[in-house]
Parts: structure tokens; sequence; C-alpha cells
């Protein structure tokens, strides 16, 4: 079942890519970034009062709400940055740069998550740097 939501965030993931080059036109990367955020906030508490997840927020532990928190000052970041990138740039080159970060993500796995790493992860790996970089030169 998670393949499905994966491929699910993947299509959403290139409908944001578009639909925000194409409303951030005269506008500033800033306040779109921060449009969408009000959006998705929206949104996201919405659906958790829907489902009545709400009750457990008695429940976050001290070490949950801080990497929650920093988890989000990532994503603001991550956010702010796209926003300007694909304002200046093309969306077909802004998005697989920044789609390089499945290769970040796989190194952090390993070093912070202790995740293991094998031969298939590596070759991979290294075909989405290089799949990148021939997209982006």
């Amino acid at each position: 079942m998670w393949i499905i939501f994966a491929f699910l965030a993947a299509v959403f993931a290139a409908l944001t890519a578009i639909l925000a080059k194409i409303g951030i036109e005269n506008v500033n990367s800033n306040l779109a970034t921060a449009i969408r955020t009000v959006v998705v906030l929206v949104m996201a508490w919405g659906i958790v009062f829907i489902t009545g997840k709400h009750s457990d927020l008695p429940n976050i532990t001290q070490k949950s709400w801080l990497f929650l928190t920093l988890s989000g000052v990532a994503t603001g970041f991550s956010w702010l940055f796209f926003y300007k990138a694909i304002q200046m740039g093309d969306v077909s080159k802004v998005v697989p740069i920044d789609k390089f970060s499945v290769i970040i993500t796989m190194i952090l796995a390993f070093i912070i998550l202790g995740e293991t790493v094998d031969l298939k992860m590596i070759i991979g790996g290294v075909l989405i740097a290089a799949g990148t970089a021939f997209l982006v030169l």
C-alpha cells in the first residue's frame, strides 16, 4: 500500500511544481510560499479534525515535537528555496535538482538512521545523480 501512496505523492509533487510555476508569475516567491503554506495548514488540520486524530495531541512526546518542528523548519526552507528557484528558472531543470534530495536522503538515512545500503541502492543512487546531471547540464 505504501507504494501507491508514494506514487500519489510523486504525482501531486509534479502538479505542485507546475501549478506553482503558473501561479508565481508576478508574485514574490516568499509571499507565494506563505500562501501555499496557509493552504497546506488548513488542509492538514482539516483532515486531522475530520479523522478525529486531534485527540492524540496530548500523547505526542517532547522528542516527537522537537523533530517534527525541525522537520517543519526544513520544509519551510525547502519550499522557500524551491519557489525562488522555479521563479527564476525552468521547472524542468529545477525539479530534477530538487529531487536530488533522494540521494541526500539516502546518505543521511545511512548515516543518521543506520539504514542498510546495498549494491542496488548504490547503483540506483549513481544513476539518479547521473540523470540529474544529464538533465541539468
